[in-house]
């Protein structure tokens, strides 16, 4: 991909050292351009998968003869096309995304960094990338593209999105099942911080659907753990419901809640086949990136 304008969250040199990540799945996709990824159709490509019988029509020249000398069978030899991936992000923009204390960038603008470089990624290796912003309701939605001018729009919808509202990741999820009708990969950026059993509902559509799933869970190192002590008083970002606390007595209770959430995001997300990752917003986007996507 050509170098990109300076855009917020991909400017020019992060772009650039983009090109050694990569994105791969595990299971057959669907698309209409030559690329990466294995495709449930069959045709004429380099991996091979079975055999057929050959049927009149078919060119003669596809005929295994080395099988026809040992069996006397005309058979067509089949592979598994490698075809490009279509890719959709799911961005979360809701007000709680707007938190930060010990990261690098709000939680929102970390997930915009993460979106516009796994999408530039995408294009890089010939693939596709689309983009929903949600939060109570579905926001700005894009579909898949494969060209920078393409890209331009979502980068431009990323720089403008601003947290508000409260979180629905079940329904963003759901609507996304429903919407899709080719087998594709789903990358879900959120803190996730809702019912934990409700956002495994949505990942389990998707997973009924056949897609390939990946969930960046992005959150604040100050939230894994009470960074302050005393009394002080907690505000939901969401809500706007306040609660005073008195941080010393609720630090170990609130550390073995944190840990008993995320368990079971990660245990939801085993039972999709999705890969999970737990992104901590103290370190670069770009180290991040290499950390969980580098070419080995």
């Amino acid at each position: 991909m050509p170098p990109v304008a300076a855009y917020k969250y991909l400017p020019p040199s992060l772009a650039e050292r983009l090109r050694e990540l990569g994105l791969a799945v595990r299971k057959p996709v669907e698309g209409g351009l030559q690329g990466l990824h294995r495709s449930p159709h069959h045709g004429s490509s380099v991996e091979f998968a079975d055999y057929r019988e050959y049927s009149r029509g078919d060119p003669p020249n596809l005929i295994d003869w080395a099988v026809y000398a040992r069996s006397d069978r005309h058979v067509i030899r089949r592979y598994q096309e490698e075809t490009n991936l279509r890719a959709y992000l799911l961005v979360d923009t809701s007000a709680s995304m707007g938190f930060r204390e010990l990261g690098l960038h709000s939680k929102l603008e970390y997930a915009c960094f993460l979106a516009a470089s796994l999408m530039c990624v995408l294009l890089n290796q010939a693939d596709a990338a689309g983009l929903t912003l949600f939060n109570e309701t579905i926001g700005q939605s894009f579909p898949p593209t494969g060209s920078l001018e393409g890209l331009r729009p979502m980068l431009l919808a990323l720089e403008a999105s601003k947290p508000a509202g409260r979180s629905q990741i079940d329904r963003a999820l759901h609507h996304l099942a429903e919407k899709i009708q080719r087998r594709s990969l789903v990358i879900v950026i959120s803190d996730l911080l809702q019912s934990p059993a409700d956002i495994v509902r949505g990942l389990q559509h998707l997973h009924h659907n056949k897609h390939e799933l990946l969930v960046l869970q992005t959150l604040d190192p100050a939230e894994l753990g009470l960074s302050f002590s005393g009394l002080s008083e907690l505000r939901d970002l969401e809500t706007g419901a306040r609660l005073p606390v008195h941080a010393d007595d609720l630090r170990e209770a609130y550390a073995e809640e944190v840990q008993k959430f995320l368990d079971e995001i990660r245990r939801g997300c085993l039972e999709c086949l999705a890969d999970y990752h737990l992104i901590d917003t103290r370190w670069p986007v770009e180290e991040t990136l290499h950390a969980k996507f580098g070419r080995a």
